[in-house]
């Protein structure tokens, strides 16, 4: 099987990556110096080892000598050489008590080679794969067969086996989930500057729509010039909010400039008045109370309620109002947009607040579905909560914002 003698089979080679993988994979299992010990000792054999097998290659990868028999881990036999090698083609376990009363092995090459005349090696699979084997000699004969190595053996074996495989699967789901990241990384990156990207030829669409309405224009031209405004107004929105995103989640999260808005409720009431014209067949009632200043970021929270307004405008009932609230005290803030209609199933609910969310739940809707991630991660910046409860007759959106925090 392997010999402390030069000349016997013993060589060392440069082992290639795969097996210096699977070398360095033996080794740090913690429990192999003990199940090696325990080979030994409850089998009288002087030497055990745990060996790498493939077509060509005989490599150890952990070793246990009692009798100084010179094979160190990382040692090379030539496998045409080793028993090992007829297991590896067999997948049977080979068991020798003594090797000139064996029928099978007294003639066998491979004993008189490396010396020994006991031998016990058991296959190691993973997987499904043969790996190698879990073995050990002496120079001496050992009663093998009558006492409990071959269970122990077959055991300590398949342990082995069991250890490889989960590691296989670990770095399996780790190569997974970097490609992953990878790929999500670099989808931002091109999100990002696609939206960057797309504003210069938006700019100058919106330009020469601009100049286009200073230009007298028949009725259908002038509708055609309407509609082109109003596209562009939302393809700005669309590029917004996907900058958004980008922002979010290549920059560690939304930046904010916290400062006293001192005209809070005008800033809130501008975003509901053009809501209003862009959907005068709708209703939208704001009770909007602020004693004083809120400390926050003014175009942010005016973003947050344009989004969450848009929001029940879009999937609450055309008969009900969308009733718009904001009250602050000394403790806290506090936004809330409510409109009636269906209830949002709880399975909805939970992944309400993710992006793309309404884009993949209804598809047949306007939009990128970002428009309630952007709103929580507004509120999160800001140190608050978003949140929804929703019924069968009503849907509620609430922004928190402690004054503390903010």
């Amino acid at each position: 099987m392997c010999d402390a003698h030069t000349g016997n089979g013993e060589r060392q080679l440069s082992i290639t990556p795969a097996i210096a993988d699977d070398v360095a994979a033996v080794g740090v299992i913690d429990a192999i110096p003990k199940l090696l010990e325990v080979c030994c000792r409850s089998t009288g054999m002087g030497f055990a080892a745990v060996a790498r097998v493939t077509e060509d290659r005989w490599v150890a990868c952990a070793v246990r000598d009692e009798i100084a028999f010179g094979l160190d881990v990382g040692g090379e036999l030539k496998v045409q050489t080793t028993i090992c090698d007829e297991i590896r083609s067999s997948g049977q376990a080979v068991i020798i008590d003594d090797v000139p009363a064996d029928a099978d092995f007294c003639g066998h090459p491979t004993p008189a080679m490396y010396g020994f005349r006991s031998y016990i090696s058991v296959p190691i699979r993973h997987d499904g794969v043969f790996f190698g084997t879990l073995c050990a000699i002496d120079p001496h004969p050992r009663d093998l067969r009558g006492s409990t190595a071959p269970v122990i053996f077959e055991l300590f074996a398949e342990l082995i086996g069991a250890h490889l495989a989960a590691r296989n699967r670990l770095e399996a789901s780790q190569a997974a989930l970097l490609d992953q990241r990878e790929a999500a990384e670099l989808r931002e990156q091109f999100i990002a500057v696609m939206g960057h990207d797309l504003r210069n030829p938006l700019a100058s669409i919106d330009a020469a729509g601009r100049l286009l309405k200073k230009t007298p224009l028949n009725e259908r031209a002038a509708g055609l010039v309407d509609m082109m405004h109003e596209s562009v107004t939302r393809m700005a929105g669309l590029i917004d909010n996907v900058l958004d995103l980008a922002r979010g989640r290549l920059g560690g999260g939304f930046a904010i400039e916290r400062r006293p808005i001192l005209d809070l409720p005008r800033v809130l009431e501008q975003v509901l008045g053009e809501l209003r014209l862009a959907h005068p067949e709708r209703t939208i009632e704001a009770d909007i109370s602020l004693p004083g200043p809120v400390t926050g970021d003014g175009r942010r929270l005016a973003q947050l309620l344009s989004n969450l307004v848009a929001n029940a405008l879009v999937h609450g009932s055309p008969e009900g109002p969308v009733q718009v609230l904001a009250r602050a005290d000394g403790e806290a803030f506090e936004l809330s947009v409510a409109n009636a209609g269906p209830g949002i199933p709880p399975e909805t609910q939970a992944r309400l607040f993710q992006p793309f969310t309404r884009a993949s739940l209804r598809p047949h809707q306007q939009g990128l579905g970002l428009g309630l991630y952007i709103s929580s991660e507004i509120a999160r910046a800001h140190g608050g909560t978003l949140e929804v409860a929703s019924d069968d007759t009503e849907t509620c959106f609430t922004f928190r914002m402690p004054v503390a925090a903010a």
